[in-house]
């Protein structure tokens, strides 16, 4: 799969670290330009982008917070007047919560919506007016929409609503060959997925997949790999579950 989106050129939202850094440097060593978005850490963006260039590729790191439709539209601004196009959009920025219905916050869901909900609306919103015609959105959903979890109502929901907007983006955008689909990872080992778990209860995960280990970020890139080339042209308004076989 070398070379094969050599030309064409991708947004990563959420590209510093962890699932989003390994997709931007997938899509990098795939000859792709790449737009490594960021919000915080600037230094890790800039480790992504150099550590894109160093094999070669193209990118630039764009600080936007996709809760802001400003900062989105300032993100594609950047991207085409340095690339001169956007033919991938991978929304993988979000943030989670984990705690019961009962006492989340007014504020506590109006922040995981704006950033996992809003963020993704917007972008694709201005992906269908700027976005090059054959061009791929890839929508970073979760395998949690699947699974009954407690604690898990507002990051599911938020999920949730990610599916439908793929769903609904695949028929308007089909027209212009513009291909709408979202990868739901399972268990991942990042940094936040470990953050407040124990090694039994990671190991509890690995034991409920069928290939018997959690997630790596480079599983999921490689799944965003497939959804991305020209060969993919047939595939949309589809949810690809990337779990290792942890839910059906």
């Amino acid at each position: 799969m070398t070379n094969e989106l050599n030309g064409k050129t991708a947004i990563v939202t959420g590209a510093s670290r962890g699932i989003g850094r390994a997709i931007a440097l997938k899509l990098g060593a795939m000859k792709a330009s790449v737009a490594v978005n960021y919000v915080k850490d600037e230094k890790a963006a800039a480790s992504t982008v150099s550590d894109i260039e160093k094999a070669g590729g193209k990118a630039l790191a764009v600080r936007a917070d996709v809760r802001q439709v400003s900062d989105i539209q300032l993100l594609f601004d950047r991207t085409l007047n340095d690339f001169g196009s956007v033919d991938i959009l991978v929304n993988n920025a979000g943030i989670r919560l984990f705690k019961p219905i009962a006492s989340v916050s007014e504020a506590e869901f109006d922040d995981i919506f704006a950033a996992n909900v809003k963020g993704v609306f917007f972008a694709c919103q201005i992906a269908a007016k700027q976005m090059a015609d054959g061009g791929r959105i890839v929508n970073i959903s979760s395998s949690v929409t699947r699974v009954l979890m407690a604690d898990y109502g507002p990051y599911a929901a938020t999920k949730g609503a990610v599916d439908q907007i793929t769903r609904v983006l695949a028929k308007e955008l089909g027209p212009r060959g513009i291909t709408v689909n979202a990868i739901s990872p399972g268990p991942t080992d990042t940094e936040l997925f470990r953050k407040g778990k124990t090694r039994e209860q990671i190991e509890g995960f690995a034991q409920a997949a069928a290939l018997g280990r959690i997630g790596t970020p480079a599983d999921i890139a490689d799944a965003v790999a497939l959804l991305v080339v020209d060969d993919a042209g047939w595939i949309t308004g589809q949810n690809i579950c990337a779990n290792g076989g942890f839910v059906a």
